[in-house]
């Protein structure tokens, strides 16, 4: 098995989300609030699985001992300098999370539901335990709750098939469509560091990281088949869990819409 294969047996999934209704959704200021509200869960996990693998392919402990694989080595230290200290749209050193929210605040979009919750994450020391107890909508917990599974159970394989298949290969499709939107339907609205981040990650993803991240996966699993049945495994479940989080978010904006 290899990458191509994956990519076929992925085909299906990617398309609904590439073509899902939820991009047609976002027309207002609100609707758009209530998009960055939902996704930016989905750009703070990612940051969980970008620090997973680095701590799985990397040594982040002292003493220090040379990580088994210097490509590996190399691919994610080169991922982890720009998501964790990219510049800014005004040349601040932010991780990408940061910079989203930031670009929230700066359209009006609200943090503190999400302030809340990481504050629970600190104060449980426990994730899961944080997500029950969240009032996240239950597709957003499963999207969670899907991405720290496959964190705690360790295998840099199946943490890298979630990272790769199910954000890095998908971003800049995915932002490129959103961010047609955004332009047609906010004309007259500031949303500079919002483009900014979405624009940056599409250079990114499309350019560096995608690849670096299916050069990962190759290193990784090599001529093991059973590692690549199980990245095949867990990239259709990573893009269910994230059409399950778009599902979310339309539902929100739709019922938004009845109550208006």
């Amino acid at each position: 098995m290899n990458i191509s294969i994956i990519n076929s047996k992925i085909q299906s999934q990617k398309e609904i989300l590439l073509q899902h209704p939820l991009y047609e959704k976002v027309k207002t200021m609100d609707n758009l609030h209530q998009f960055l509200e939902s996704h930016v869960y989905a750009v703070w996990d990612f940051m969980s699985l970008l620090k997973a693998l680095q701590q799985k392919l990397t040594c982040t402990t002292t003493p220090w001992f040379a990580s088994s694989n210097p490509e590996t080595r190399y691919l994610i230290n080169e991922i982890v300098l720009a998501e964790e200290s990219d510049l800014t749209l005004d040349g601040k050193r932010l991780s990408h999370f940061e910079m989203y929210v930031e670009a929230m605040k700066s359209c009006g979009a609200q943090t503190s539901e999400l302030e809340i919750f990481l504050q629970n994450v600190v104060e449980t020391k426990n994730v899961f335990i944080a997500i029950k107890q969240s009032n996240l909508h239950p597709k957003i917990k499963e999207f969670l709750n899907f991405t720290f599974r496959v964190i705690e159970e360790g295998k840099a394989h199946k943490i890298a098939a979630a990272f790769t298949f199910g954000r890095e290969d998908l971003i800049p499709n995915m932002f490129t469509e959103i961010l047609k939107s955004f332009q047609q339907n906010f004309p007259e609205t500031d949303l500079s560091q919002l483009i900014y981040y979405f624009e940056r990650h599409i250079e990114l993803d499309a350019d560096e990281h995608g690849p670096m991240a299916m050069q990962m996966i190759n290193e990784l699993c090599q001529d093991d088949n059973q590692k690549w049945a199980d990245v095949e495994e867990i990239s259709i479940l990573a893009l269910e869990k994230r059409i399950g989080l778009w599902d979310a978010i339309e539902e929100k904006i739709e019922k938004s819409l009845e109550l208006a």
